[in-house]
């Protein structure tokens, strides 16, 4: 059963402002003076149909750039792309409640504060390195198929100094990895402009119907995709045996070589690449030209949106596409001012069956070793209930890092629920949301922090990635 909480106003204008502002600037709602615009606001666009990968993409920030050279871009890169790495950012929208993601059963206070809407001691696996806290119920697939085997690094209280309990400016400073409401791109952005490809827009990729906000670049064109299931592989006007012929012939001028006539062979290595890619791609097109991806055996993902699109994602990595980040909103809504408990059960449940086939996945297509998936939301709870069943905007949340190379261990530690609230009654933060994005951008990605985040120089780091 899908139960909706009772969202506040301010979280429904952030959403509508997030989605405007994914169509280039059109259409933004009124705000208030000062708050901060979505990275990426106004970012050029143009949809784009790539022969070599077989894809209808968005792709933002490509305007002088022309179909073919992108399509180039993505042929090359696709060369190159067998060992990179990927990070996967997943966001939960609305500020999940942390209290109850990781609720602290063993704190004395936490029935005090949550007589009503409090989990029992027994519902929820405990927590390994901090046997206070428990898992949610909903997210007893994650604790048991991926925690307990060392592919969670769990942040039980994480955020940043002086927290903004507003929707707006503090999911920004999430998606640009600074406390700068001016910033108009986002960290991912800005490390795919230092580290990324002038034409390869599959190297960020938003597996949503809009730009998310921590790919936006400054000079990298990225894309959007609603689904990896909307894969073809098409020629207009051109189709069955026909279409086959075309795209055997492509292949076969990829494979000329002329050491004399530089043009032939640059027009042969990108023809050479296409076809390489369409042939992966192909294992998962059925004759009519419609997706049919293939799951491993032994894998298997929940019926939902969410778990279709990293489906999708597992077999377009697997195939070969050259993606570096990639941005998702997760399922459910977390701002849960009324009637939590059932609306949060929902929405977690759909996450960790996902996330948990995800890896699997992953795992089963021998590719786990090189993605890596962060899962966050804006900020955590009010430790106390409300009257209606619910909480209010609060401060440090929960955070996860998920995959076979991460270090698998808890960072920052659980502060409790008398000392560790600040004056306001919220979760005071023992980890720094832009110490991940620092750690993550030089043990995962094997780049210097310094050039992309503001504030890197004064960062600690943290051990995120298995050495």
């Amino acid at each position: 059963m899908n139960v909706r909480p009772v969202a506040c106003r301010e979280f429904s204008r952030s959403a509508l402002l997030h989605q405007a502002a994914a169509e280039a600037g059109r259409g933004l709602p009124a705000i208030e003076p000062g708050t901060p615009l979505p990275a990426g606001t106004g970012l050029d666009r143009r949809r784009f149909l790539s022969r070599a990968a077989g894809l209808g993409l968005v792709v933002y920030g490509a305007g002088a750039l022309s179909p073919r050279a992108l399509d180039e871009g993505i042929a090359r890169a696709a060369a190159a792309a067998a060992s990179q790495r990927t990070l996967v950012s997943i966001f939960l929208p609305g500020g999940a409640d942390g209290l109850s993601v990781l609720y602290p059963a063993g704190d004395p206070a936490y029935r005090r504060l949550r007589p009503t809407i409090g989990l029992k001691a027994d519902e929820g696996i405990p927590l390994r390195e901090d046997p206070r806290l428990h898992w949610h119920p909903a997210l007893a697939p994650v604790a048991k198929e991926l925690y307990a085997r060392g592919k969670v690094t769990v942040f039980p209280a994480i955020g940043y100094t002086h927290p903004d309990q507003s929707h707006f400016t503090s999911r920004h400073y999430w998606e640009v990895g600074a406390l700068d409401a001016g910033l108009r791109t986002g960290w991912l952005g800005r490390y795919l402009d230092l580290h990324g490809d002038a034409d390869n827009p599959l190297q960020g990729l938003s597996l949503d119907d809009q730009l998310q906000p921590p790919l936006a670049s400054a000079k990298t064109p990225i894309s959007t995709i609603s689904s990896p299931e909307e894969y073809r592989f098409d020629s207009r006007n051109v189709w069955d045996d026909v279409s086959g012929l075309l795209t055997d012939s492509v292949g076969e001028l990829g494979r000329l070589r002329a050491a004399d006539d530089r043009w032939l062979s640059e027009a042969s290595s990108s023809a050479y690449e296409a076809d390489r890619l369409r042939r992966r791609l192909s294992r998962f097109i059925d004759h009519d030209g419609h997706a049919r991806i293939a799951v491993p055996k032994g894998v298997a993902y929940p019926d939902n949106d969410f778990a279709r699109r990293l489906s999708g994602l597992a077999a377009m990595l697997a195939a070969g596409f050259p993606i570096r980040s990639v941005a998702i909103t997760g399922p459910g809504s977390y701002d849960t001012h009324a009637d939590e408990p059932g609306a949060l059960a929902n929405g977690l449940t759909q996450v960790a069956e996902s996330l948990v086939a995800f890896q699997h996945d992953l795992e089963a297509r021998r590719i786990g070793g090189r993605v890596s998936t962060l899962v966050w939301s804006e900020f955590g709870r009010r430790a106390i209930e409300n009257a209606s069943q619910g909480t209010d905007h609060g401060a440090a949340g929960v955070g996860f890092l998920i995959g076979t190379g991460v270090a698998g261990r808890m960072v920052g530690e659980f502060p409790g629920l008398g000392k560790g609230l600040d004056a306001n009654g919220n979760v005071r933060a023992t980890s720094d949301f832009r110490s991940v994005y620092a750690s993550l951008l030089e043990q995962w990605y094997r780049v210097d922090a310094a050039p992309i985040l503001p504030d890197a120089r004064k960062l600690p780091r943290y051990r995120l990635v298995k050495a």
